[in-house]
């Protein structure tokens, strides 16, 4: 399998396919600072599963805007280290944190995570919001990133699967038994599962969706010749919104090394 660029890496995450789309991702993404992960899961999965919470140290892997480092690291007191492929988000994200008054406890830096990750120190928390299969199906990314983690640490994920009986298949996402079998299959164990119900994915997306197709359609007439790029991921969002609400389990997961 050939390695994605960069900038197929970073639209993949951002449920597209043209890698073209990427420097119009800040003006598209202008009015969300919350992308993807929900904050307030997150915190309640750390809070309950780490002791000594101001102490953790976290990592924050295709952080976006830092919506959840932001938040984590305001509610908890903890430090956390951010990472994105987007400079202007990386911007917003130091902005953020200056506003919330928690800049000295995240770190923010534009880097490609695929990489980023070969020399990074270990952490408590890893956590990967909302931001696809950019280091491989489970095992994959559970093998590599486990070597990053502290004892006791922790990987949180927020991804969506495919129920076992469900006859619905996409490229890039799992039946549960096979994922389950892939976290097992890496050392790894899922210890708490938090579930989204299509209610809660849509007034989620909802918003998000509604500046996302005003801003392309922005585009679209300042930018004639790429007017069918814009429209083009405006469909392919409706579509992800489709399958998020009606096909997929939406989830969080935090999955922890399997005692042997």
């Amino acid at each position: 399998m050939t390695k994605l660029s960069l900038a197929e890496s970073v639209i993949r995450a951002m449920d597209g396919t043209d890698p073209d789309l990427v420097p119009y991702l800040p003006y598209i993404l202008q009015d969300a600072w919350e992308i993807g992960t929900d904050a307030e899961t997150i915190i309640g999965m750390i809070t309950r599963h780490f002791p000594n919470t101001g102490k953790l140290a976290v990592l924050d892997l295709g952080c976006g805007k830092g919506a959840i480092s932001v938040r984590v690291a305001n509610a908890l007191g903890c430090q956390c280290h951010g990472i994105d492929a987007i400079p202007a988000f990386i911007d917003e994200a130091r902005s953020k944190a200056s506003v919330h008054g928690v800049s000295q406890l995240c770190r923010f830096e534009t880097g490609d995570i695929r990489q980023e990750i070969n020399r990074l120190p270990r952490y408590d928390v890893i956590i990967l919001g909302a931001i696809g299969p950019v280091l491989g199906n489970y095992y994959q990314t559970l093998t590599t990133l486990k070597d990053c983690l502290l004892p006791g640490g922790g990987i949180i994920i927020d991804d969506g699967y495919i129920e076992d009986h469900h006859d619905f298949s996409h490229p890039l996402v799992l039946k549960r038994s096979e994922m389950v079998n892939q976290i097992s299959k890496a050392g790894m164990t899922l210890v708490e599962e938090s579930l989204f119900d299509a209610d809660k994915v849509a007034a989620n997306n909802d918003p998000l969706m509604d500046s996302l197709i005003v801003r392309c359609k922005e585009l679209a007439i300042k930018h004639p010749t790429k007017k069918e790029l814009f429209l083009n991921y405006i469909r392919q969002q409706q579509e992800e919104s489709r399958i998020l609400e009606e096909e997929v389990v939406c989830s969080v997961m935090l999955i922890r090394r399997s005692h042997t």
